[in-house]
């Protein structure tokens, strides 16, 4: 069967790694570009919903296709509660395998693109000041410059002259913008009580 799938994902010109066991997989180095991994529930040794267990518990979040010839429905439900992208049983058609592999690449491609968002918006986060990291919270809650500059006990040309900075430094076009960067850091979703 591993043998079956390598030869189909190589015919559309995907890359294949493939491995024998679980511990195979797991001392292996993860990829560094959009991927999933196909497995099969019976394994040697765990199975692969062991293995999904496993994975996650390492922090590695590649997109999983279950295959099997043996599953029943609470199977099938915990693998897609565990983050499972497909589950599908013996004999799979080429095609179903194809399009489960092909979704579950596209959603990889979007975490590491969302992660790599992220992690920019992190470091530049990290580049501000205490101060401007206090007004940011603040305004991308949703206060007015004059209602950061009473919570602050700062003048409110003062706030206009910080917001400057943390738009410039964020790489910020727009207010919106700095609100979404906010938000995928989880900070400024509480609005403070505003003093007037």
């Amino acid at each position: 069967m591993r043998r079956a799938l390598t030869n189909l994902f190589e015919s559309v010109g995907l890359k294949v790694e493939a491995f024998g066991s679980a511990p195979q997989l797991l001392h292996a180095k993860p990829p560094e570009v959009p991927s999933c991994l196909v497995l099969d529930i019976r394994l040697p040794g765990a199975s692969g919903l062991d293995l999904q267990s496993d994975l996650a518990k390492a922090n590695i979040h590649t997109p999983i296709i279950f295959i099997t010839g043996h599953g029943d429905i609470p199977m099938t439900v915990r693998a897609m509660k565990s983050g499972a992208i497909d589950f599908l049983t013996k004999p799979v058609r080429d095609q179903d395998i194809l399009d489960a592999v092909q979704a579950a690449i596209e959603r990889d491609r979007k975490r590491r693109d969302l992660n790599r968002t992220v992690s920019t918006v992190r470091s530049r986060f990290e580049s501000l000041s205490s101060r401007e990291r206090d007004v940011l919270s603040l305004v991308t809650a949703g206060l007015m410059n004059k209602q950061v500059a009473a919570q602050l006990g700062l003048a409110e040309i003062t706030v206009k002259i910080y917001r400057g900075q943390i738009m410039r430094k964020m790489g910020a076009k727009s207010l919106a913008d700095l609100v979404r960067m906010s938000e995928a850091l989880g900070i400024g979703s509480n609005k403070p009580d505003a003093q007037t």
